[in-house]
């Protein structure tokens, strides 16, 4: 969580090797889509730290020496996970993502960015007190003195009573095991509050948080001294923060320059609004964090839904570099839609920049799909894709095609078809196989086989309508050729209008 001082960067280098189509256009998929506005191709919570405390602790010249970024090892496409609130590290050679699962903490890890989306769950906590066992939210990791600092966000199942918590770690494993160390609290005014992250500004220890002021106003950005990872030392302090819109400022998240000017970065807006985004405030080196007037508000925001790539809401995110540490990250989520919802919020990364006078340039988030170069470092190999205009498919049956989905698909195309006994099939070289495509309220059931084998029923049916939504996985496989066929049923569950099947985007794991 706290963000270790950035090394000087060379000016931010495209990340996108391509784009969807950005056609500005609302259609459906097939007669049964009900869509609601262009809805997307293209999903941290207080978040973890970047740079553990051993890069912390490294001497200056140290952070500061100028990293010869490695070659990428391959590409990748969004998301990488799919689920909200993401909190993502690089620590002994992986990557470690956990989000928003509500019911118990789960981690995700993996040796390449690419191949995070397909990465088995670990459970790492599961709390059996329950005055704060559900409505588990937004997950924090932090590093300090050789252990890892798991925060979160929990209550008794009543949003009241929402409060903050901490686990500690056995060892140096981010996936632990971790034992309940405390909850982190002003308990001289312990009202609602979540999103707790811890930061570093001038080597002490801080607090940052979204909670409850005196007068009942909630999700209102606040600080406070810590004397230890686990514990509050003084009272909290507001910090009046600007947004877009006026309702929330939550998720704060803090990021250095090298100059050692703290970016106390947030979310503003309810995230279940397309225009939920990311503004900033900050502080110069030396100034008192606890002392409201130091701050500078930061214009903004600085990112924000992208229409023309159909990426809305982005935001509760976190900061890490790439594994060589010669490249600076967000990870964030966002929606396909324009629907005020807070279903389908899936986690992306993309690569950020600085501008001249040293202020982060979080750029624009890139849709979902979109061919993103591997984290520097990264030792990949990456992934490929499959369209579903691509001669790797082949069709039988009746089969409806076009580019009315526009920004909901990749590249601005898909099929569809209801037809009982159609059927898609994907040819590809590689251990695995990612099927993403709309879901929508007149989807129905398909049945999927790899290489002939078994098939698996799977419910393309979902609401409000979403594209590039993963809808399944294939198992580990030999390395090889290998088929996997996509069977429409005709069958429906009783919330669906029809019996849909969408085919769009296949991701190919080599």
């Amino acid at each position: 969580m706290t963000h270790a001082v950035r090394r000087p960067r060379r000016p931010l280098r495209p990340v996108l090797a391509a784009t969807l189509l950005a056609v500005a256009v609302v259609a459906g998929l097939g007669p049964a889509a009900a869509d609601e506005g262009p809805a997307a191709a293209g999903g941290a919570t207080p978040a973890a730290e970047g740079p553990a405390a051993a890069d912390r602790a490294a001497s200056a010249a140290d952070r500061h020496r100028p990293a010869e970024p490695a070659a990428a090892a391959g590409q990748f496409r969004n998301p990488v996970n799919t689920g909200a609130d993401p909190t993502l590290v690089t620590h002994g050679g992986n990557y470690y993502v956990a989000t928003t699962q509500g019911d118990a903490i789960r981690m995700w890890k993996s040796r390449s960015v690419a191949t995070l989306l397909t990465a088995s769950p670990h459970e790492v906590w599961r709390d059996s007190d329950p005055t704060r066992n559900k409505q588990l939210w937004a997950p924090g990791l932090f590093r300090d003195g050789g252990r890892w600092y798991l925060y979160y966000t929990a209550s008794d199942g009543n949003d009241a009573t929402h409060r903050m918590y901490v686990l500690e770690s056995e060892g140096t494993d981010p996936l632990g095991p971790y034992h309940f160390k405390a909850k982190v609290a002003d308990f001289a005014n312990d009202r609602w509050a979540i999103d707790g992250e811890p930061f570093r500004h001038d080597g002490r220890l801080y607090f940052a948080w979204s909670g409850q002021r005196n007068d009942g106003v909630g999700n209102q950005l606040f600080v406070a001294p810590m004397a230890n990872p686990w514990t509050l030392s003084g009272g909290r302090v507001h910090l009046p923060a600007d947004g877009n819109c006026p309702e929330v400022r939550e998720g704060p998240t803090p990021l250095h320059n090298a100059a050692g000017r703290l970016y106390l970065t947030y979310s503003a807006c309810d995230t279940g609004k397309p225009d939920y985004a990311i503004w900033a405030k900050s502080l110069a080196p030396g100034a008192n964090p606890l002392d409201p007037a130091a701050w500078r508000q930061e214009p903004g925001p600085l990112f924000s839904r992208n229409d023309a790539a159909g990426v809305y809401g982005p935001g509760h995110h976190f900061f890490f570099t790439s594994p060589d540490g010669s490249e600076d990250w967000i990870a964030y989520h966002a929606k396909n839609t324009t629907a005020y919802t807070y279903s389908w919020r899936t986690t992306r990364v993309q690569k950020i920049g600085w501008t001249a006078d040293g202020r982060p340039d979080l750029g624009t988030p890139v849709a979902a799909g979109a061919t993103i170069d591997l984290p520097a470092g990264d030792p990949g190999p990456g992934t490929t894709a499959i369209n579903d205009t691509d001669p790797e498919v082949t069709y039988t049956g009746s089969w409806n095609s076009g580019s009315g989905c526009a920004v909901q698909c990749f590249w601005g195309n898909d099929h569809w078809s209801a037809e009982p006994g159609a059927t898609a099939t994907f040819r590809f070289t590689g251990t695995r196989l990612a099927l993403l495509s709309v879901k929508d309220t007149g989807n129905g059931i398909a049945a999927i086989s790899v290489d002939g084998g078994p098939e698996q029923r799977v419910d393309y049916y979902g609401s409000p309508r979403v594209g590039e939504q993963l809808q399944w996985v294939s198992p580990e496989l030999p390395r090889g050729e290998h088929t996997v066929r996509i069977r429409v049923t005709g069958e429906k569950n009783p919330d669906s209008g029809a019996a849909f099947v969408s085919v769009d985007r296949a991701e190919v794991y080599p």
